[in-house]
């Protein structure tokens, strides 16, 4: 089924801001309007300075022209080394709206890495940061990439270019906890798809305050942060370092941030300690993603009167598949689909298909990936009557036990996490000294509320809680061994669990 989102999300938003919504047809088209329309505003905020959209498209216009004079041309691809920084925003979008297709690479990578994903994705060139050249030097003398800084300037300003919807736009890691890493080729009309749907069902979404958190080489933090900003008029202020974002949110002032749970965890904890105004005065919605949003977060940012709207949304799709518009009255929801796409439940899988997917994993083997135009997402979901989605677990976690009946470890999670004492979960497949397999759990304790329990009691009566939840579940999903532990979990680069691996 398709969605319109005039017709579906239209009452959850402001409706002059539905009217300025532009359906542009690239990332380019949409620059070259907005940088014009908001050119005295300010769009990036960065290490103290202030740069305008008239400024950064003059920056971006100077850095295309180098790269025009470096030999590239529209078509080709450039790779973007940089840490997140005025520098970054400027060369990615020096390079899309030249009409290069933009292969963003974690500036984590070491030298080899640089030259393989050249080599890989056919790399023109590499913009990078000062500081990070001299790992393209590989790349730069055995696949004659050109390396050209985030500070240099052409002899000459070069124009935005004219870009069709389907040229390619960007090239970005895929953030699985899982295999290797892949690069999935995004189009022009699959990102400015996920721009405008970073829009729809919000109020207020032009001139908002942006605070940047996120790695901008992960799709959440480019194309709902970064690009969410620049098509709305915004501004951007880039936080150099986490350790530094409280300060940052105190100088800055956020309306909207985007985060995933476990910042949202850890910013509502010092809340709860500090008061309100850690999260700054004027803070209204935070976007939560890339991971499941505990009903607890969304509850307890409601009583401070911030708006926290889960979603759900891949790589492989631009990001954004759907939204939460209520999140009060739906707390386990994704949220409604977004338009121009078609979502269907296969033997409990989630297939997409629609103008936000995108083309190809670059240089690999993608057996089994489609089906017939479908997108196989690997997430297991289910529609309600409203027809809001809800992701209930993955089926590469799936596990099956002697019995075999199929576990799926995120819906059981999901019911442990409902407590409130509880800030996040593992259930895994252990195995005894005698050869038996069984589920267990592992939980993570949410400090604010153990705090609130009398200290030498707080353990035992988390613990009553989870053996209540555990003894009302169907008796093959209930878990045989509850450890409660005094760390946090391994999380990936983007703040997701590493799971355990699977008993062979």
């Amino acid at each position: 089924m398709q969605y319109d989102p005039k017709n579906l999300l239209a009452k959850y938003m402001d409706p002059q801001d539905l009217d300025r919504l532009v359906d542009y047809p690239s990332l380019a088209a949409m620059w070259k309007a907005r940088s014009c329309e908001f050119s005295d505003l300010v769009a990036i905020e960065d290490g103290g300075e202030k740069y305008t959209y008239a400024q950064l498209e003059a920056d971006a216009a100077l850095l295309r022209g180098a790269l025009k004079n470096a030999g590239v041309s529209a078509g080709d691809r450039v790779g973007i080394l940089a840490p997140n920084s005025y520098g970054f925003v400027k060369a990615f979008l020096a390079a899309v709206t030249l009409g290069a297709t933009a292969a963003v690479l974690p500036p984590f990578l070491d030298g080899p890495s640089v030259f393989g994903c050249s080599m890989k994705y056919g790399l023109r060139a590499i913009i990078a940061a000062p500081a990070l050249e001299p790992l393209c030097m590989l790349a730069a003398e055995r696949a004659k990439v050109a390396v050209i800084s985030t500070e240099a300037s052409g002899a000459e300003p070069e124009p935005v270019a004219e870009v069709a919807p389907e040229d390619g736009c960007v090239i970005m890691f895929t953030g699985g906890t899982t295999g290797k890493s892949k690069g999935a080729l995004l189009s022009n009309a699959a990102v400015m798809q996920g721009v405008l749907n970073s829009a729809y069902g919000c109020r207020n979404v032009f001139g908002m305050r942006y605070l940047l958190v996120l790695p901008l080489f992960h799709v959440f933090g480019l194309i709902r942060n970064l690009l969410a900003a620049l098509n709305t008029g915004s501004t951007l202020f880039i936080c150099r370092n986490n350790q530094d974002m409280f300060r940052d949110i105190a100088y800055f002032k956020p309306t909207i941030m985007v985060i995933v749970p476990a910042l949202a965890e850890m910013a509502l904890a010092l809340s709860k300690k500090f008061g309100r105004n850690i999260l700054g005065a004027d803070l209204k919605y935070i976007i939560c993603g890339a991971a499941m949003v505990p009903p607890y977060l969304i509850r307890e940012y409601d009583k401070l009167g911030v708006a926290l709207y889960p979603g759900y949304g891949l790589t492989e799709s631009a990001n954004l598949v759907s939204g939460n518009v209520l999140p009060l009255e739906k707390p386990d929801s994704v949220g409604l689909p977004y338009p121009n796409q078609e979502l269907r439940i296969v033997d409990g899988e989630l297939w997409i298909k629609g103008r936000n997917m995108m083309d190809a994993y670059v240089g690999e083997d993608e057996t089994g990936v489609w089906e017939d135009g479908w997108f196989k997402t690997g997430d297991l979901a289910r529609f309600d009557e409203d027809g809001f989605l809800y992701i209930t677990g993955r089926s590469k976690e799936i596990i099956v036990l002697p019995s075999g009946e199929n576990i799926s470890p995120a819906e059981l999670e999901a019911k442990f996490n409902a407590c409130s004492l509880v800030a996040d979960s593992q259930v895994f497949e252990d195995k005894g000294a005698d050869g038996r397999r069984f589920l267990a759990l592992e939980v993570v304790p949410r400090a604010a509320e153990m705090a609130k329990l009398p200290a030498a009691d707080a353990p035992a009566i988390l613990m009553s809680e989870l053996n209540a939840i555990n003894a009302k579940l169907p008796p093959f999903q209930r878990v045989s061994r509850i450890e409660i532990r005094t760390s946090d979990f391994e999380r990936t680069k983007s703040m997701k669990i590493v799971r355990y691996k699977k008993c062979e």
